[in-house]
């Protein structure tokens, strides 16, 4: 079976982990796999939004250790540079809006690579873990940037270090993620956002995030410029123009992403 399931379906591009048996533990192949995925979801128009979930109990328990020891082993280097780094980076620079739907456990690199989405929701059984720090090793997969800003210096820096597991309602009280759903109701509920911003204003969607990812590192100033930019190429879409003149006729606006 592929490590990954993907499918294209009424705008969403499905990408499922698909390593059940393993929790989804990333190697090689899947994340290579992934990468492939989302560029494919970047490229063809007709994907307006990703959804990202994981198949079985875990989300992923992120890095498969097996590939760390042993004649064939992949240093650790090779591992951050060829497999997380470019996942995150594709995740933040695909113009389109990614949910990730955290279905169980998310544990090390994979509770990174899921909150450096868009919109990240879970299921209430889920839950998140820094667990790096119990192999002696540090956050990766941009973990170290992302969590801080998501969460706080302070609360960042004892999970990290204490590597204490976080369940899905407290992840949602400190602003880890953005919604909670029960169980029974989780995958309906999560592809339901993901419909909702598949047929939304996709680059309006797209200019929105470029500017969220520009203002970690941009002055209030600079920031002003950007969203001015931004503005100018937003009001200039067709999506625009339909959502002023829906608005005018009192009708639901058909938007193209376009």
């Amino acid at each position: 079976m592929s490590s990954i399931l993907f499918e294209i379906k009424n705008n969403v591009g499905y990408i499922i982990l698909n390593r059940p048996e393993k929790f989804n533990a990333f190697n090689r192949e899947m994340a290579l796999r992934m990468q492939a995925h989302l560029d494919e979801c970047a490229s063809v128009p007709d994907v307006r939004c990703v959804y990202i979930t994981g198949a079985g109990k875990a989300f992923s328990a992120g890095q498969d250790i097996s590939e760390l020891v042993g004649e064939n082993k992949i240093e650790i280097a090779q591992i951050l540079s060829e497999h997380y780094n470019p996942i995150v980076k594709k995740i933040r620079n695909l113009p389109k809006p990614v949910v990730c739907a955290v279905n169980g456990v998310a544990a090390g690199a994979g509770a990174n690579i899921a909150l450096c989405c868009d919109v990240v929701v879970a299921t209430a059984a889920a839950s998140f873990i820094q667990a790096f720090s119990k192999i002696g090793l540090i956050p990766d997969s941009g973990g170290t940037f992302t969590l801080p800003r998501l969460i706080g210096w302070q609360k960042a820096s004892a999970l990290m270090m204490t590597g204490d597991k976080v369940n899905a309602t407290d992840a949602e009280k400190m602003g880890m993620i953005y919604k909670v759903f029960a169980d029974e109701n989780f995958e309906v509920e999560s592809k339901k956002i993901a419909a909702t911003l598949s047929q939304m204003p996709t680059k309006g969607l797209a200019f929105t995030k470029h500017a969220l990812n520009n203002s970690f590192t941009n002055s209030w100033e600079e920031q002003l410029l950007l969203e001015d930019e931004y503005q100018q190429k937003a009001a200039a879409t067709f999506d625009y123009n339909e959502g002023i003149n829906s608005f005018l006729e009192k009708r639901i606006p058909i938007f193209k992403g376009e």
